[in-house]
């Protein structure tokens, strides 16, 4: 297995055994805002979530839908963790687009969020269901001794997935 398979490996066990993420958007002023949210994904490339188009990450992605998000267990002893970072586009699915999405929002019962029935994520309904493309695929460098790129205080490493 190579190192890249590892890095790989890990990302997406990261991924698997989490059911938030953190959306890192801003406004058109550029003032940043953090929000975590219940996701779900099925190639580890698509984000899904649900939130109202009111809140302010919502608000956000309509006028600036670049962003970034994390994934990792906020559980574990300081300076053991480990995260999977990623650059995004997102948008507010088409209610044409909804019944697809509801294939994987909200994941298996075992992740244990309830179902969520169509019309709750279109006009009039409360909520919205968006998705974030990710472009790019970052962890922490497993061994920080022993990282190939070669920054002295950034220990991040490139990962296909």
């Amino acid at each position: 297995m190579t190192r890249q398979d590892e890095l790989a490996d890990l990302a997406r066990g990261i991924i698997d055994a989490n059911t938030y993420l953190v959306l890192g958007t801003a406004d058109a002023a550029g003032t940043p805002w953090a929000t975590p949210v219940y996701f779900a994904t099925d190639d580890y490339r698509n984000f899904y979530w649900i939130s109202a188009p009111g809140t302010t990450h919502s608000r956000n992605l309509v006028v600036r839908p670049q962003l970034g998000i994390v994934v990792f267990d906020s559980t574990v002893r300081p300076g053991t963790g480990q995260g999977v970072y990623m650059s995004a586009i997102a948008e507010q699915l088409a209610d044409a687009d909804v019944d697809q999405a509801l294939t994987i929002y909200p994941g298996p019962p075992e992740r244990g969020a309830r179902e969520i029935r169509p019309e709750e994520l279109v006009a009039p309904g409360p909520y919205r269901m968006y998705r974030a493309t990710a472009s790019e695929h970052w962890v922490l460098c497993p061994d920080r001794a022993d990282c190939e790129h070669g920054l002295p205080h950034d220990h991040r490493a490139a990962v296909s997935l």
